[in-house]
């Protein structure tokens, strides 16, 4: 368990803030602060780099939590930052825990800073976040060739089997082994998507999928029902729950302001 010096604000009536320098003594004296380390005497609050204590550059973070409407389930997807530069944020919520932001991604406008939500989730992804991510179904596989690297996966022409639409390059291609859209299973990583092509006329209605990528299961047979679920961090929806609690980093070493954190929120409607 770390230890932390606090402080305590009359403004408030309570302890705002958490120090991560950890000092032997401490004792104000003619409007300074002043600590004690290693045998070391330090005067505080006369530097101009902030968050060093002792020789060790810190961190600033922040936590806190958006708990508007807290019986709806609502979907989490931006943040703006009321202050004079960018945060690092990451999102969590009873739902989810894999909602993220790099400070890089945010863009000023009008003095304040926005940037949409990500989701970093996982690939394969896990069981808990099929119903949570952009899965999208496509059908019953007509024949299965080609090699790892440009695995071709065919679909009907009659009936029709539509693959386009949302489908698009750098997709995620799942399968159910010997299932439909009718009878449930366990969704299988089968490859990355590197092309889609249609031309009915000549009779192509394919996939090509890398399979070589990490987590990939070998598709069993030329006819299994396939599925595409999207990048979660290049087309994400944000991060879905009831509240979301957020942590905010920030590794500036000069004076910064934060006055207000922001969310776009939306009704989730299953």
């Amino acid at each position: 368990m770390p230890n932390y010096t606090i402080t305590y604000a009359d403004s408030v009536q309570g302890f705002p803030s958490f120090y991560s320098f950890s000092p032997d003594w401490m004792i104000g004296m003619n409007n300074y602060f002043y600590t004690f380390k290693g045998g070391n005497l330090y005067r505080h609050n006369v530097n101009a780099v902030r968050n060093n204590f002792y020789g060790i550059q810190y961190t600033t973070t922040m936590k806190s939590v958006f708990n508007q409407s807290p019986l709806e389930n609502k979907l989490f997807k931006t943040i703006n930052l009321e202050g004079d530069t960018s945060w690092g944020v990451t999102l969590s919520t009873d739902l989810q825990n894999s909602g993220f932001i790099d400070s890089a991604w945010f863009d000023k406008k009008e003095s304040s800073w926005y940037a949409f939500v990500r989701n970093s989730g996982s690939n394969p992804a896990t069981l808990d976040q099929y119903s949570l991510r952009s899965l999208n179904g496509i059908g019953t596989s007509a024949n299965v060739s080609g090699t790892a690297l440009a695995t071709v996966v065919d679909f009907s022409i009659s009936p029709l089997v539509s693959i386009g639409g949302t489908l698009s390059v750098g997709d995620f291609f799942y399968f159910v082994a010997g299932a439909s859209p009718s009878v449930p299973g366990t969704p299988a990583y089968a490859g990355k998507v590197t092309a889609v092509n249609i031309d009915l006329p000549a009779g192509i209605n394919q996939v090509i999928i890398d399979t070589t990528v990490t987590g990939t299961t070998p598709i069993p047979s030329t006819t299994e029902y396939f599925m595409s679920l999207k990048d979660s961090v290049a087309e994400s929806h944000g991060v879905l729950g009831h509240y979301c609690l957020f942590d905010m980093t920030n590794i500036e070493t000069t004076k910064i302001s934060l006055f207000a954190v922001e969310s776009e929120i939306m009704k989730s409607y299953p």
